[in-house]
């Protein structure tokens, strides 16, 4: 599902992958009700294609490598909450 990469420049680790904006930002607050600070990265902003066609709206969270464990571990129990 995700594959972990990092980035070197700031240290920073993939934790989850989301399809809009709308998830991104459930995702983030999340996460900042943790105290962890998390970017987000996507190849087209959504302001401008607001779609996802072909993995383009694709949005990937990155967090600092020293959180990825806990804010994997939060995501997914939030994931599991929401399915069920």
């Amino acid at each position: 599902m995700t594959d972990h990469r990092q980035d070197s420049s700031l240290d920073l680790v993939e934790v989850h992958r989301v399809w809009g904006p709308a998830e991104m930002e459930v995702i983030k607050t999340l996460l900042n009700n943790y105290e962890i600070p998390c970017m987000t990265r996507g190849q087209v902003p959504q302001s401008i294609l607001p779609l996802t066609t072909d993995g383009m709206g694709e949005i990937k969270i990155l967090v600092q490598k020293k959180d990825a464990e806990l804010a994997k571990k939060l995501i997914e129990e939030a994931l599991k909450k929401n399915r069920s």
